[in-house]
């Protein structure tokens, strides 16, 4: 007779925390696509949960209550979102300010078309002031934009950028970059533009550099 093994308790703890993982995996996905279509209010655990295709009680196991679970579905966006915009700037940190810039405005163009649920949700929260409004703003909105104004405002300097205020040129540039994209159905339905076909959003990208950065750097000009 073939003596049993012996039980591994550490493969044990490793299996468990790996179906932990991916059990928060498919809640907080399932979590950013209903809050993102259906706004807070509108969603509730028990959809999110037949969503993801877990246990509802699996939720409060992993995540309070659905405040916690809005936080860290938003947060988990927006910080991927984050990641590839430094990306961006770190692959272009020896050109140009103008070449930074496109290269920013590209990885935000082609992030919200992989992820429309990145403006949906800030769509669906701008509505009216709450605390998770006021949250998104302090966590992620607000770092982004400080961050971003300040190139704004060297390429408006240079002549690149069109003059104005350069809040307001932000968040024209911002809403062109994710806002049409999280519109794409109604504005395939109105205008017969479909921002899902091949080479879109390179072309809505191209648009919006043409657009907010019409100037060409002056030749004497340094890298920053």
């Amino acid at each position: 007779m073939t003596a049993a093994r012996p039980i591994n308790d550490s493969q044990t703890t490793r299996k468990q925390q790996k179906r932990s993982i991916r059990t928060q995996e498919k809640l907080l996905e399932a979590a950013l696509q209903a809050f993102s279509e259906n706004g807070f209010k509108g969603t509730s655990t028990r959809d999110i949960a037949e969503r993801a295709g877990v246990h509802h009680p699996l939720i409060t196991y992993h995540f309070r209550n659905k405040e916690e679970l809005w936080r860290a579905a938003a947060d988990r966006v927006f910080r991927r979102f984050n990641a590839e915009l430094r990306q961006a700037l770190e692959r272009n940190a020896d050109k140009c300010a103008k070449t930074r810039m496109a290269a920013m405005i590209r990885a935000y163009v082609h992030y919200a078309a992989k992820q429309p649920a990145l403006h949906r949700v800030i769509v669906q929260e701008a509505s009216f002031s709450s605390s998770r409004l006021d949250w998104l703003t302090d966590t992620h909105l607000r770092p982004l934009y400080e961050a971003a104004v300040v190139h704004i405002v060297q390429l408006q300097e240079l002549g690149v950028a069109p003059k104005g205020d350069p809040a307001l040129l932000f968040n024209m540039i911002r809403v062109s970059s994710g806002g049409l994209l999280a519109l794409a159905q109604e504005i395939k339905g109105t205008s017969d533009v479909d921002l899902e076909a091949p080479g879109a959003v390179d072309a809505l990208a191209d648009m919006i550099i043409r657009i907010f950065l019409p100037g060409d750097m002056p030749e004497n000009a340094k890298p920053a």
